[in-house]
Formats: C-alpha cells, structure tokens, sequence
C-alpha cells in the first residue's frame, strides 16, 4: 500500500502562480512513478504531468508544457507540482497519484490517489 497525502489548493489569479506537493509513505517510493492529474468540472480527468521513480524523465501535457513542472526528492518522499502561468482554464481538482514502474496517461492503471484539491484560477 502506498498512502499518499497532497496540499491544499488554492485560489490565483489569473498568471499567477501555485505549488503542490504530494507526500508518499508506506513503500519504496523511488519505485513508483508519479503522475498529477486535473479533473475540471463536466470533463475528464487527464494526467498533466508525470514522472518516472528515479526522476530521470518527465511528461508535461502540451497544454501545460513549459508552465508546469513535475519533480520529485526521493529522499523526502515528496512530488512536487510547479504551476505557472495560469490560467482560468487550469481551475479543477488536481490529484496525485502512484503507479509501479513507468507512467501512463491511463488514470485506471495508477492504483494509488491522493486527496483532489481544488485550484481555482480567477480572470
């Protein structure tokens, strides 16, 4: 089992900026890839970013690419989310989560969630 606990959210303004972080316990955490996914309002939740366990390679959504960046310090257990630039658009509830081995863009195969939290981005 892999317990994972997310900050809160917040409310930005439009351009502004958020971080998240999503903290892991139970397992080898390098193990696992990591991914964060946004689920806005009446749509489907898509992953935004992911990560591999040792670090060593990111996907960002072309949507987000060079305005959110995913990390990870395998030390503390702990990934972190980057937003920048955001928009109206980005407002949904953001989760964490965590599979064995690589990351997929397929929310049924990470069988681990952290709590959403809501970002809301205000024109």
């Amino acid at each position: 089992q892999v317990q994972l606990v997310a900050s809160e959210g917040g409310l930005v303004q439009a351009e502004g900026s958020l971080s998240h972080t999503c903290a892991a316990s139970g397992r080898t955490f390098s193990n696992y890839a990591m991914g964060w996914f946004s689920h806005a309002q009446g749509k489907e939740r898509v992953l935004v970013a992911a990560i591999t366990g040792s670090g060593g390679r990111t996907y960002s959504a072309d949507s987000v690419k060079g305005l959110f960046t995913i990390s990870r310090d395998n030390a503390k257990n702990t990934v972190y989310l980057q937003m920048n630039s955001l928009k109206p658009e980005d407002t949904a509830v953001y989760y964490c989560a965590a599979r064995l081995y690589g990351y997929t863009g397929y929310d049924v195969s990470y069988p681990y969630w952290g709590q959403g939290t809501q970002v809301t981005v205000s024109s």
